[in-house]
């Protein structure tokens, strides 16, 4: 049955797929750099956009699986779809197909409203299916990207804080600088003053001293 369901509903991806291949040549394709430019070392981000969508074969058998799961007995909008579907390559227009197969749908009981209900119902069937999906999407969403923006949030905190952290210590080093200087001036001025005192006292001491030993010279040579 399933089978059967993909061969009536024939969707061509080919041009799609052209689409994608154009794309991707065009994003792998090397930039030209023109001669006597100069290449920028930052390289621009280029934004993560999600595809328009395409027809993908695996979904399409999801949607498939519910149809064949929630078939209704008897003759119903797919048998009259399938019988479309053996007109198609008749050499017919639309509405003679449309019509040629419905002589065939009245003689299985069906009627016009018959065939636009059961219609209806199979698009309900494919509605809750939609329904389920989307329902999937939300919870994968909020636990792959929910996650990471509460994370985010943290990070963007935590940063926030971190340059406050930077920045008092920035100051605070600022301030040990600025006070090392200071100690450094007052070595350099305690040291000289130190020094001066030193040799102010050498001097006054070699004075008093060498007066001393010069009379002491003199007594050793005039006193005997």
């Amino acid at each position: 049955m399933l089978k059967n369901l993909r061969s009536l509903f024939i969707i061509d991806e080919t041009p799609d797929k052209k689409k994608e291949d154009s794309s991707i040549k065009k994003q792998t394709t090397t930039p030209v750099v023109k001669k006597g430019t100069v290449k920028s070392s930052q390289t621009k981000s280029v934004p993560i956009v999600p595809s328009k969508g395409k027809v993908n074969p695996k979904f399409m058998d999801i949607l498939f699986k519910a149809m064949e799961k929630n078939n209704l007995d008897g003759f119903d909008y797919l048998e009259f779809k399938q019988s479309l579907k053996s007109l198609s390559k008749m050499p017919m227009d639309e509405a003679t197909r449309f019509k040629s197969a419905f002589a065939m749908a009245q003689t299985m009981g069906a009627t016009p409203a018959k065939l636009k209900e059961t219609a209806e119902y199979y698009l309900t069937v494919l509605g809750r299916e939609k329904k389920q999906f989307e329902e999937a999407v939300t919870q994968q969403k909020s636990k792959q990207i929910g996650n990471k923006e509460a994370e985010i949030k943290q990070l963007q905190k935590v940063i926030v804080e971190k340059k406050k952290q930077i920045a008092q210590i920035q100051k605070e080093i600022e301030e040990h600088e600025k006070k090392m200087k200071a100690n450094k001036a007052h070595i350099e001025k305690a040291t000289v003053k130190v020094t001066s005192t030193k040799n102010d006292f050498m001097a006054s001491y070699d004075a008093l001293t060498g007066q001393l030993k010069h009379d002491i010279e003199k007594m050793t040579n005039y006193l005997k």
